[in-house]
């Protein structure tokens, strides 16, 4: 190989390197007011700068529509992780506290489940949980949970509607998804809401 070759294989730019490039580009916000919860994603999912699906449905009513469950993250792990939830959640008679940190201790332990790449927020109505993918489950104190890459404008944006207006969960959780999609470029207006 002669040095002019070696440099274009090394330094040609590539359009996509599928080995380097990862689906994203999700926001998922959980809202809690009262008795009412609410969980609202978008609809956008990227690979590396290019939109494939702008919507994408990443929020799920599992255990007789008694739990709303939303992902951020790979897609194939966040199935992976819908799919044990839900067996916890029977296993356990959609007890949600007792499902969540059963599956906690199966992502940490589990050699397989330790490299998925997925985030969920899970509400029962009342209690909410994020799971992560270090096998954490965390309550908020607020009741306001958001993961994904306009996670924090959403989380901001939440906090702020419930301090000063009289919104409901789902209207709080629309809204603030929508400031969310004007900031982040990986967040689309593709809003879904789904509300216990």
């Amino acid at each position: 190989m002669t040095f002019v070759s070696l440099w274009c294989l090394f330094y040609t730019p590539w359009v996509m390197k599928p080995a380097k490039s990862t689906f994203h580009g999700t926001t998922i916000l959980l809202v809690k007011r009262g008795n009412r919860s609410a969980i609202a994603g978008d609809g956008q999912v990227t690979l590396g700068d290019t939109v494939i699906k702008q919507t994408a449905r990443k929020i799920r009513r599992m255990y007789n529509d008694r739990i709303l469950v939303g992902f951020a993250g790979a897609t194939a792990d966040a199935f992976a992780l819908f799919s044990r939830l839900e067996a916890k959640l029977e296993q356990f008679q959609g007890n949600l506290n007792r499902a969540a940190v059963e599956l906690a201790q199966e992502w940490r332990t589990d050699r397989a489940l330790r490299h998925l790449e997925a985030y969920l927020l899970a509400t029962d109505g009342k209690a909410t949980y994020l799971l992560s993918g270090t096998g954490d489950v965390i309550e908020p104190d607020d009741g306001i949970l958001a993961v994904g890459s306009g996670g924090v404008y959403a989380l901001a944006a939440a906090r702020a509607l419930l301090r000063h207006t009289k919104m409901s969960a789902k209207q709080v959780a629309l809204e603030a998804l929508k400031i969310a999609s004007e900031i982040c470029i990986f967040t689309n207006s593709e809003i879904m809401v789904e509300e216990l």
